[in-house]
């Protein structure tokens, strides 16, 4: 069973975190009126007391090259590990299977 993961606009965290400031709204009666964890909204509380108006802006792009060039290596690095601890445990006369 999978769970559908909802997704709020940056618009309604504003909106929802400013009444919540404002008093307009308790936490309890916001989370209650649209479903939210109150992890959640305090999540949302911090972040909108500490940046303000530029809260639950997106972070920078990604430079997607570079990311998977780093992936590659840490890849790498994993599969040199696993082979000295295959070649380490091979000589102590423990058996290893591959799995694949």
């Amino acid at each position: 069973m999978s769970v559908m993961r909802r997704t709020f606009s940056r618009e309604f965290k504003l909106e929802l975190c400013q009444k919540v400031k404002l008093g307009q709204c308790t936490k309890t009666a916001a989370c209650r009126e649209h479903g939210l964890a109150p992890s959640l909204l305090d999540r949302w509380m911090a972040q909108y007391e500490s940046k303000g108006q530029n809260a639950f802006k997106p972070s920078a792009p990604v430079d997607l090259d570079r990311r998977v060039k780093e992936l590659e290596a840490s890849l790498g690095r994993a599969h040199l590990e696993n082979e000295f601890l295959r070649d380490a445990l091979g000589k102590l006369g423990i058996p290893v299977t591959r799995q694949p």
